[in-house]
């Protein structure tokens, strides 16, 4: 993704005009927001020219840092933000809801030459943090949201000026293609173990009912939950298969809604001592994010038959409000980032075609 420089405004008197570039020289800068007929110049030249530049401050907050899918965000969020010339702090929330909402709230209470000029943050908890986002427009902060659709963008963005927006994947289609992802796995149906993200989770909610909606009749589904790690999900089925009714249960899949669980129920069928322990490994394992790292890496070593890529919401985001920073234009309420399965659909059915003749 091509990012473009943010510009900021400086007021030059003709003595400073004229001097040469090599001359040192201090003028205050202020953000480019709307624009206008003064001159402008990108961070690079203005720090040639001695001045002193107010870059725009962001802070990221993630659900934490062990799910390959935040640390994968984190990293390219930092990419970003040097290519648009931002200053970047990232606070972890550790899965803690309230935790993040009394991070948040400190920074927006903080000095003003020291808080973010826009928070962008993935809820860690059961809501979008409503009471947060107005006191961080009230404190002129913008505010995005990542990952999930929040009710109170459309009241903020009538009401403040600040950037307040949604970016996030379509997880309700990543639903649906696991459904199909698993209609081409499994032609003649049979019973999947489906490894869920946590109750309180929206993303969690929404590609259940994709997967609901086209999934195959002859499919079944037994379900257990984790919290979006490896570890999490390898309890989890590890305490299913202590279960009496799992003992007679023929698994002919494993979808799970991240590549970490998925990771993390092939361990628990790795390390079990059932019966049927040899054929678990042979089944269909599906997950989703795709990381480069993770997921994909792992579709090709054949630890994964599938994955779905989950495009990192915090680029997007970071280029949206590099874009309204430069140009003054507000970003779309809400945009929704299409995922592409992994390998595509056609040669999942095609190896499956070509394993049946075989």
């Amino acid at each position: 993704m091509t990012f473009e420089p943010i510009y900021v405004r400086v007021e030059i008197s003709d003595d400073v005009a004229g001097l040469s570039s090599c001359v040192p020289t201090t003028r205050r800068l202020s953000l480019l927001g709307l624009p206008d007929k003064g001159r402008a110049l990108d961070y690079h030249f203005a720090e040639r020219l001695g001045a002193i530049v107010p870059k725009p401050r962001l802070l990221l907050s993630v659900t934490n840092d062990s799910n390959d899918y935040q640390i994968e965000q984190v990293k390219t969020a930092r990419q970003a933000a040097a290519r648009v010339g931002a200053d970047l702090e990232i606070v972890y929330a550790q899965d803690d809801g309230i935790l993040q909402s009394q991070q948040l709230l400190q920074r927006i209470q903080s000095a003003a030459e020291t808080r973010p000029n826009v928070i962008i943050f993935e809820p860690a908890g059961s809501t979008t943090l409503p009471h947060v986002a107005r006191a961080a427009v009230a404190a002129k902060i913008g505010w995005v949201v990542l990952s999930r659709e929040a009710e109170y963008i459309a009241e903020l963005r009538s009401a403040f000026s600040s950037p307040v927006f949604v970016v996030a994947s379509d997880h309700l289609e990543i639903g649906r293609i696991q459904g199909r992802q698993l209609g081409a796995l499994l032609p003649r149906g049979g019973i999947v173990l489906l490894v869920q993200g946590p109750s309180h989770s929206k993303a969690a909610s929404l590609r259940h009912g994709g997967l609901l909606e086209t999934k195959p009749g002859n499919i079944q589904l037994r379900a257990v939950k984790g919290h979006w790690t490896e570890a999490s999900a390898q309890k989890a089925v590890r305490s299913w298969l202590d279960l009496s009714t799992s003992r007679g249960t023929d698994i002919a899949a494993v979808c799970a809604q991240d590549d970490s669980m998925a990771m993390g129920a092939r361990k628990a069928f790795e390390q079990s001592a059932h019966g049927l322990r040899q054929s678990w490994l042979e089944i269909p394992y599906l997950g989703c994010d795709g990381m480069p790292k993770t997921g994909q890496e792992w579709v090709r070593r054949g630890l994964l038959t599938a994955t779905v890529l989950s495009p990192l919401t915090a680029l997007v985001a970071i280029d949206l409000v590099a874009r309204f920073l430069q140009q003054g234009a507000m970003p779309p309420p809400c945009t929704l980032i299409k995922a592409p399965s992994i390998p595509d659909l056609e040669t999942l059915s095609r190896k499956t075609r070509a394993a049946t003749v075989g």
